[in-house]
């Protein structure tokens, strides 16, 4: 997968709000990443805090041109709703994976990374190496 057609990106937060500013943060910090679809999918329907399966598939399906959907979350019941779309099957695009990252590093680097034209795997690799960034 990969080879300029890019990987798509989901961040899941509790909070529309959050993921949406860090949808924009990566972006910017990844120079616009313009060719990377990325979509938030934060809060509930009625706009509270929590998440939600019906949010999530929908930005995943949004995200998905056919070289993978790399998922990221925040907390808790975020992880279990998207462990749960990829257990019932067909909810999410063919492809689409959980990434075990630090959420607000591991989205600039999976979007970094994404815009490179990298596949699913190194998208993931380098969210996943953000839990080793020191900040100390």
């Amino acid at each position: 997968m990969g080879g300029g057609t890019p990987v798509g990106i989901v961040l899941v937060s509790h909070s529309a709000e959050v993921a949406a500013s860090v949808a924009e943060l990566a972006r910017g910090l990844a120079g616009g990443a313009t060719g990377v679809p990325v979509a938030p999918a934060g809060g509930t329907e009625a706009g509270g805090l929590g998440t939600s399966a019906e949010l999530i598939s929908a930005a995943a399906a949004s995200v998905d041109r056919g070289a993978g959907v790399a998922v990221l979350t925040d907390l808790g019941s975020a992880v279990l709703t998207v462990k749960a779309l990829l257990a019932e099957g067909g909810e999410l695009p063919e492809g689409t994976r959980l990434v075990d990252a630090p959420f607000l590093e591991g989205a600039v680097a999976a979007v970094v990374t994404a815009a490179t034209g990298a596949g699913l795997d190194a998208v993931e690799a380098a969210a996943v190496d953000a839990y080793t960034y020191r900040k100390a």
